[in-house]
């Protein structure tokens, strides 16, 4: 099960990018900002927006716009392209619910093994004991 964005959907400016690239960084503006409106898509459907919104909430703006950043190459149609690349890899993530944690007890041997343990261990440090 595949989620695409539509491309319709997400804003993109333009900055200078930091880093290496020489001259080239000061002249051109190849970093990019992307910005998508979560709550207003109509790519995803009611609970995968929830799911969205309650995962990545550190990453929107009080307008409830998304913002992912690329800078990693030095020209825009590759920082965009990656960009996209970014959001879908987001979007697959929360794409299925998921399964809810069983909460299980442990074992006997397990809780008989912790006990004996901790009673070498109390052992030891009663026998270093001086009186």
């Amino acid at each position: 099960m595949s989620i695409k964005v539509n491309p319709k959907e997400l804003s993109f400016s333009f900055t200078r990018s930091s880093g290496s690239g020489g001259q080239n960084v000061n002249k051109v503006n190849s970093k990019v900002v992307m910005k998508w409106t979560v709550s207003r898509s109509n790519s995803l459907n009611k609970a995968q927006i929830t799911r969205f919104l309650t995962k990545y909430k550190n990453k929107i703006d009080s307008k409830g716009d998304f913002t992912l950043t690329s800078q990693r190459y030095r020209d825009q149609p590759r920082n965009i392209a990656d960009c996209i690349q970014k959001l879908h890899d987001l979007v697959e993530a929360i794409a299925k619910p998921q399964k809810r944690r069983i909460p299980t007890k442990p074992s006997k041997a397990t809780r008989r093994k912790r006990v004996e343990s901790n009673k070498r261990q109390s052992e030891k440090k009663r026998s270093r004991q001086k009186y």
